[in-house]
Parts: C-alpha cells; structure tokens; sequence
C-alpha cells in the first residue's frame, strides 16, 4: 500500500513545486492534496498568526489525518507556531514546510543565507530557524534576504522571471556555508541557483520529502 501524505496548501504556486519533487523523488507516495488558498492572504492581512489562523490549520490537519494519511506536510512557511500547535494535537507526523531544510543545511555549517519572496513569511521562518537552533544546540545563524519582485512574478505564472530574480539574490552571497530557499515556491529556482553560486543549496520539497522517507520507511534520498 503506497503511504498517504497529506499536504495542506496556502498558496497555488506550492502545488506544482511540491508534487514536482514527489515524482521525482518519491513517485510510489500517494500525495493528496488540502487545500485553502484563503489562509496566505489572510495572513498577510493579520500580520501574525492568530488564534482563529492556528484554529484552522488545526482544523486542516485533523481533516488530513482523516483520509487515512500517514503523515502531513505543510507547504506554507507563514504559520509556523500554527503548524507546532497542530503537530503537538496529532498522533502521525506533522511537518513544518521549512523544517528538514534547515536541518540539512545546519549539516553543511553554521553560516546559512536564507532567499525569501514573501515578507510575511520571513519572521515565522526565522523563529523557526532559532527554534530548531535551541533544540539541537547549534551555533548556526541565519541570514535573511528579500529578492524583491519574484513572488509577484510566481503569481503571474512567469517562472522563468521568478528564478531569475532569485538567482540574481543569490549570485551576489559570499561568506556562507549554505544557502536556503525560504518557500516551496522558490524551489523552482534551485537550479539556477546552483548554477551561479558553489554554496551548497538546499529547497524544501526536496528535503522535506526526504525526512518523510526516513520517518515513514527509512529510505534515504539526496536533498
């Protein structure tokens, strides 16, 4: 029986980032999809997460563990504490759109560059970010990085400007250990990112599914 992994959705453009890295790397999972695309504006309109937020992606979670899944991925960075909460409520695995990421580049050293495309996401990333710090006991610091533009570029559907932009962020980083891609989003960009920069370079989709492997059938994949 293929494992069930429910990915709960904020925003359309973390669709087909995300079932991209499935087929790629873990075509035998039954990815389904959860979806509430009031959740990204909304948030952005709060300016934090509120009670009635965090209700509601408890509520999604609840929902994803009731077709079955094995697991849930969150595919939004802006509701971290939201997601803790849920995950805290909820037998199977809970996972933060960001968390393996992190951990993977806290692997290659302690100075990590973050490229994010959405401002209301960057807070919550980088507690998350002090979050798994504190946990693991690392030295490793954060460092945040608007590549202005290239959200709206996503939401327009022209990709190519997106990366381009992202890229552009990322040629200019010197000085760090690794670099990290702030949204699921963002990941199409990882190529060209790799190709202008020799930092390792690390995106979600690709490490988040790699975590689920090892949580849920000990298989190994590269991030």
């Amino acid at each position: 029986m293929k494992p069930r992994i429910a990915l709960i959705h904020a925003t359309p453009i973390a669709v087909g980032p995300i079932h991209a890295a499935f087929a790629r790397d873990w075509p035998d999972a039954d990815a389904i999809d959860i979806m509430d695309y009031s959740l990204s504006p909304d948030r952005a309109q709060a300016g934090e997460i509120t009670k009635a937020l965090s209700d509601r992606i408890l509520a999604l979670a609840q929902y994803g563990v009731s077709t079955g899944a094995q697991a849930v991925l969150f595919t939004c960075s802006a509701f971290g504490s939201a997601i803790d909460h849920a995950a805290a409520q909820i037998a199977i695995p809970v996972l933060k759109p960001n968390e393996a990421m992190f951990q993977a580049a806290m692997q290659a050293g302690d100075r990590i560059a973050m490229i994010y495309t959405f401002p209301p996401a960057a807070a919550s990333m980088e507690q998350e970010f002090r979050d798994e710090v504190a946990r693991t006991g690392s030295n490793a610091t954060l460092t945040s990085i608007l590549a202005p533009g290239a959200i709206e570029a996503a939401r327009a559907g022209d990709i190519a400007t997106h990366d381009r932009l992202v890229s552009q962020v990322a040629k200019g980083l010197t000085g760090f250990d690794a670099i990290t891609l702030a949204h699921f989003s963002t990941s199409t960009a990882l190529a060209s990112v790799r190709a202008v920069n020799a930092t390792p370079t690390y995106a979600s989709p690709p490490a988040a599914i790699a975590k689920l492997k090892s949580l849920l059938c000990d298989m190994p994949v590269a991030v």
